[in-house]
């Protein structure tokens, strides 16, 4: 099946990768990767999980956006993200495809589908980055946040609130956080911090917490905990009758 590679904006990262089956539509899945927001890391990190969910009747659309290297950084990144989703809420009104729209996202790329939940009907986030300033101060990802934003919160607070899904609560849409407890990458904890937050602000969100997951497992459509993702993926479209 090739897929469609559609633009949202003049650069060439700034593309949406469309695959869907024929026959029915279960519903739309828009899948943005992790990585750190760094070049090297692709929308092909998700690829796994998108052919998994071609295969089980799913239109899928792997957003790719500019990272640091790339012309991406802060706010770029993330009006990229929101970009992409948009463009697929648009394509699936003119196709008319059924089911709901859910946004998966993975590691940084759970921070943006948390920062565009609106534009979706639900959202599963898999190690999520939810707190800048928290990953900046704990040197993830090769201190990966003073690449995104240069400066420290303290001389610029806007963008690590505004890029925070921790500080953008309430999300307004049903949300699965997934969380591998073997992480190192983006600590559990951070998750258990963002789920009490988001209940205290009236979310409706859902957490699993997996023994002995790493941080690269969660994007794996073989491991068990994939076929649990898919049924509360599915049952979105039952609540949105």
């Amino acid at each position: 099946m090739v897929p469609e590679v559609l633009p949202y904006g003049d650069h060439p990262d700034q593309v949406v990768e469309l695959t869907a089956a024929p026959g029915p539509v279960t519903g739309v899945a828009v899948l943005v990767h992790g990585g750190y927001w760094r070049e090297r890391f692709t929308r092909d990190l998700m690829q796994p999980l998108g052919d998994d969910l071609v295969g089980r009747g799913w239109v899928v659309a792997n957003v790719e956006y500019r990272r640091v290297g790339t012309g991406g950084g802060w706010p770029q990144t993330l009006d990229d993200a929101r970009a992409g989703v948009a463009l697929v809420s648009r394509l699936r009104e003119e196709r008319g495809w059924t089911g709901p729209a859910v946004s998966v996202g993975h590691s940084v790329g759970g921070q943006l589908v948390l920062l565009t939940a609106d534009l979706v009907d639900a959202v599963v986030a898999l190690a999520p980055v939810t707190d800048l300033a928290r990953t900046r101060a704990e040197g993830l990802g090769e201190d990966a946040v003073r690449e995104f934003i240069p400066e420290p919160p303290e001389e610029r607070p806007e963008p690590y609130a505004e890029g925070s899904p921790t500080w953008q609560l309430p999300v307004g849409r049903p949300v699965l956080v997934v969380h591998g407890d073997a992480d190192t990458r983006v600590p559990v904890g951070h998750s258990a911090d963002y789920v009490e937050r988001a209940r205290e602000a009236g979310d409706q969100i859902e957490t699993r917490v997996l023994s002995g997951v790493d941080h690269l497992i969660l994007i794996d459509p073989a491991e068990p905990h994939w076929a649990e993702i898919m049924d509360w993926m599915a049952s979105r479209s039952i609540l949105r009758k």
